[in-house]
């Protein structure tokens, strides 16, 4: 029982890390912001741009969000062509052959009629 704690604690602290790892930086900024702004900061002799480390910021930021990429951009952009190909089987049609059935009577095979009526359809006057 006791493993099962320190199990799931580590589990805990290891999710932690995770979801807040691109929060450090700005974490980092702000404990250590005197620091950055006047140290580490590009344009500490241009006050004007009011900058204050912002440039460190995103250069710390842009460090963090590279760590989460592959390390090889070559291998994650590969593309792999695939073929496929299906033999076609001929097909030889050979000419139609009418058996017939003696056990068919041919006068009942055909019991379709019609009746061909020159004569236009009128319907019924209702006129009363």
């Amino acid at each position: 029982m006791e493993y099962f704690c320190h199990v799931q604690k580590t589990l805990i602290i290891l999710a932690f890390f995770i979801l807040f790892k691109p929060l450090f930086p700005i974490v980092e900024y702000f404990a250590n912001y005197n620091y950055i702004a006047t140290v580490l900061c590009e344009n500490k002799d241009k006050p004007q741009m009011k900058c204050n480390g912002k440039c460190h910021l995103m250069k710390e930021m842009a460090k963090a969000a590279d760590g989460d990429k592959p390390a090889d951009k070559k291998a994650a952009a590969k593309e792999a062509e695939l073929l496929f190909f299906q033999e076609i089987k001929t097909v030889i049609f050979a000419p139609a052959q009418i058996i017939q059935n003696p056990g068919v009577c041919i006068e009942y095979s055909n019991l379709y009629s019609h009746l061909d009526s020159c004569a236009t359809f009128h319907p019924p006057n209702l006129s009363v």
